[in-house]
């Protein structure tokens, strides 16, 4: 018994904007990213890169690294509420199921907090 890989298709076109960890901050990778057509790219740490090198403007930056941020904050809480860290279930199958069930937990106690309109 394997695991099955899916391969997704190249997109169509290149995403706009990515925001990047700053273990990727380089200047080659900035390259790499605007010869494949990324308009702006934001590395978390600079490490010597000037803002309008990598952005348009200085707001861009901060809307891409705000954007990043936040999705690291809701991943870490995913794994440490909902036992996301690790699964102790055996077997493909029985990982999707541990998983699909933590979402699900998640994503309830989401719509649980939203105010009423």
């Amino acid at each position: 018994m394997g695991f099955s890989i899916a391969i997704l298709p190249a997109p169509a076109s290149p995403p706009r904007q990515t925001a990047a960890d700053g273990g990727y901050a380089s200047r080659p990778n900035l390259a790499a990213a605007k010869a494949r057509g990324v308009a702006d790219v934001a590395f978390h740490k600079k490490c010597g890169i000037a803002i309008t090198e990598m952005v348009k403007s200085p707001w861009v930056y901060r809307r891409l690294r705000n954007f990043r941020a936040g999705i690291e904050a809701a991943i870490s809480c995913f794994k440490r509420a909902y036992g996301a860290a690790r699964c102790t279930w055996r077997g493909l199958d029985h990982f999707k199921a541990y998983i699909w069930s933590a979402v699900v937990a998640h994503n309830l106690v989401l719509f649980a907090r939203l105010k009423p309109a």
